[in-house]
């Protein structure tokens, strides 16, 4: 009892690290609802339970539950009023060509072509505009001059943003839905250009003012290190071709291209220096005034004009809020880098974007930062016995400083990356420890100082050698993705594996005292949770274009024209897997699970399962019998007599989204998209059938496993 007491009385400081833990919690709850709440749910339980902790003012297991349960509310409450505040979705968009017509929001160069970003847009001549922005990527034929401000007019066939891949998967309906995106568009014809206008806004000026930067840079340094400088500079990430993008993802460098922390680290560390020297220059200033202050404001400054001009999002928004709790506490003498700096950080992102928490920069930001604080605070009596004089031993520091950074930072975020890309990096160490100090040193600092000679066209003076670090970096990139087994496929992860191994990360994190080692299980357990679930055996796109099944010999794809190759890969990262073979067309295929005849094929990717029946144009299969449920690309109901098996065919995705398919010994469970995920404001409402269904014939359809 008393080690208990002594180790309650050690950790008792820290218990406030746990509110932004739980704060995230109370989000991640809003998000996992199946129906929308009350508007009032969040604060019904936020304000009672803040009462009671201010009643009992005497620390102890009532308050703290009191303490948790007011911050889980409130950031239901602070998910609940983003939603509240997001542009409603409108009405769906028109299938065929339409006329749009908007004012330019942004210009992004891609690989091929350009994209822009409209607002106030009109679709064929309407008076009402939409409440939503749109992107449309323009013909690669187009160069007609566009800036942000400018009024144009185009023929394009748009489209709403696509539902997920898969029952559970990357829903970027959800994240258009706060990004205020209405839907996505190609143009059939030329830009005409009706207006050309000057920026209202100051964010506006800003986005012209990133759009020029980017042209200088690209105009001096072409190519991949080009589309890598304007990255760093400007935070357009689109240029950089898909071949190059993958190279950084599979070395562990996509960092980079996401300007986040270590970004403005480097700019504001640059400023600080810059300032300190010339304030050193004088005799009067470093006598009298005070440098370190004043050098902590002008990096400050430096810090938040690179944030505007990198667009502001999330992960700058994250590390400028952290950079700005580093200043103050510079000001006030405190220490700057500290557990408590990083709560504040997390709990303000969560009230002012809780959407961000569910997606893959927030949560590989806070796990690396958090990782790296108690990592080096746990580590830094070793690390202080590696110090000393000379300067073989302090080059030895550097780099063993260096890649312990990166093994910090790297491990902490991979499970994340893991989650949403289905790859782990192998070779990330390595890579960061060479492309890292060139970025730093070399290649960021030199655009910052080409910045102020964009005026007066000397740009090119430090853009040429700014490129020549960007190709190194870039090279780096392309050799590390090239060695053997860069990338490994891993098994999908489950939300409460994910949700565990959270846990076990702040655990670890958090506390101090041996207490702190129980994370480890929490975390292994979370990492071993692929192997307590069973993914689904067969899947079924939204458009039923795509039918796949996965077996023992690997997946198997029926693919008709128009299939979707996002919705493939996402299927594959998901089931872990490699190249799909092809169903045949007739035959037997994957040792025996697959056997098909003219006009179906029989799968039963287990010998001791059910099976499911791949129609394909068949009027009446000769299977029905032998099958727990139908899959077809076509509408099929009403092919097999009664009992009818369960149906997934064209109309049931269209109606009700994705379908996952279990075939378990007791027969086929159903999942689809639209049962995964409920009805919430950013799920569109199911389409109306023309005609009218016979009752008692539509597919019943389980609900979530």
């Amino acid at each position: 009892m008393k080690r208990l007491a002594a180790i309650a009385a050690a950790e008792r400081d820290r218990a406030v690290l746990w509110l932004p833990v739980f704060m995230a919690a109370g989000v991640l709850v809003y998000y996992d609802l199946r129906f929308e709440p009350p508007v009032w749910a969040g604060a019904a339980v936020a304000v009672p339970a803040l009462l009671v902790g201010i009643v009992q003012r005497r620390a102890g297991w009532r308050r703290a539950a009191a303490a948790a349960l007011a911050a889980a509310a409130i950031g239901f409450a602070a998910a609940q009023f983003a939603t509240a505040r997001a542009p409603p979705l409108g009405t769906a968009l028109p299938t065929h060509a339409t006329q749009v017509t908007g004012t330019v929001r942004a210009v992004e160069t891609l690989p091929i072509g350009r994209r822009v970003t409209l607002e106030a847009v009109r679709l064929n001549g309407s008076q009402a505009p939409l409440q939503r922005f749109l992107r449309i990527r323009l013909r690669r034929d187009d160069d007609t001059v566009l800036r942000a401000g400018d009024t144009l007019r185009v023929r394009a066939l748009v489209r709403a943003p696509p539902p997920p891949a898969y029952p559970g998967g990357w829903d970027l309906q959800r994240d258009d839905f706060y990004a205020g995106l209405g839907g996505y568009g190609f143009a059939l014809g030329p830009v005409e250009r009706l207006s050309q206008g000057a920026p209202a806004a100051p964010l506006r000026l800003v986005q012209r003012l990133r759009e020029i930067i980017a042209d200088r840079v690209s105009a001096v340094i072409p190519g991949s290190a080009g589309a890598f400088a304007v990255t760093l500079l400007t935070g357009f990430q689109n240029s950089m071709p898909i071949a190059d993008h993958d190279a950084f993802r599979a070395a562990g460098l996509a960092h980079l291209l996401a300007v986040a922390g270590l970004h403005i680290g480097i700019v504001m560390g640059f400023a600080m220096v810059l300032a300190r020297t010339m304030l050193a220059a004088s005799e009067h200033a470093s006598l009298f005034w005070p440098a370190k202050q004043l050098a902590a404001v002008a990096a400050l400054a430096a810090g938040l004009g690179y944030a505007l001009l990198t667009g502001l999002h999330l992960p700058i928004q994250r590390s400028f809020l952290m950079a700005t709790l580093f200043t103050l506490a510079v000001l006030a003498g405190r220490r700057a880098i500290s557990l408590r700096g990083l709560a504040l950080a997390a709990t303000a992102l969560m009230l002012i974007e809780p959407q961000e928490v569910p997606g893959v920069s927030f949560q590989m930001s806070f796990s690396a930062v958090l990782a790296l604080i108690s990592g080096y605070a746990a580590l830094r009596p070793w690390l202080n016995r590696l110090r000393g004089k000379g300067l073989g031993r302090r080059f030895g520091g550097y780099l063993i400083a260096l890649a312990l950074t990166s093994a910090l930072a790297g491990t902490a975020s991979a499970p994340y990356g893991a989650y949403h890309f289905g790859r782990v990096q192998i070779y990330f160490v390595l890579a960061n420890m060479a492309a890292v100090p060139l970025t730093a040193l070399w290649v960021l600092p030199m655009g910052l100082l080409a910045l102020p000679l964009m005026p007066f066209g000397l740009e090119f003076l430090l853009l040429k050698p700014m490129g020549w670090g960007a190709a190194s970096v870039v090279w780096v990139a392309r050799t590390a993705a090239s060695w053997p087994d860069a990338t490994l496929a891993v098994p999908h992860i489950p939300a409460w594996g994910l949700a565990v191994l959270s846990l076990g990360i702040a655990w670890l994190g958090l506390w101090q005292t041996r207490l702190r080692l129980a994370g480890v299980v929490a975390i292994a357990l979370g990492l071993a949770s692929p192997a307590l679930v069973r993914p689904p055996d067969l899947l079924v796109s939204a458009d039923a274009r795509l039918i796949a099944m996965r077996t023992a010999s690997g997946i198997w794809l029926q693919s008709v024209s128009g299939g979707s190759k996002f919705t493939r890969d996402e299927w594959l990262q998901y089931w872990a897997a490699g190249v799909p073979h092809r169903i045949p067309a007739m035959g037997t295929a994957a040792d025996g699970a697959i056997v098909c005849s003219s006009g179906q094929c029989l799968l039963r990717p287990h010998p001791d399962a059910p099976a499911a029946l791949l129609v394909r144009g068949a009027k009446h299969p000769d299977d029905c019998a032998a099958a727990s449920v139908i899959v077809s690309a076509e509408p099929a109901r009403w092919l097999c007599p009664w009992p009818w098996p369960k149906l997934v065919d064209r109309f049931t995705v269209w109606r009700y989204g994705a379908a996952a398919i279990w075939l378990d010994p007791g027969g086929a469970r159903v999942l689809t998209d639209r049962a995964e995920r409920g009805t919430r404001p950013w799920v569109p409402p199911p389409p109306t059938p023309r005609k009218r269904v016979r009752p008692g014939l539509v597919p019943a359809l389980a609900d979530r496993p």
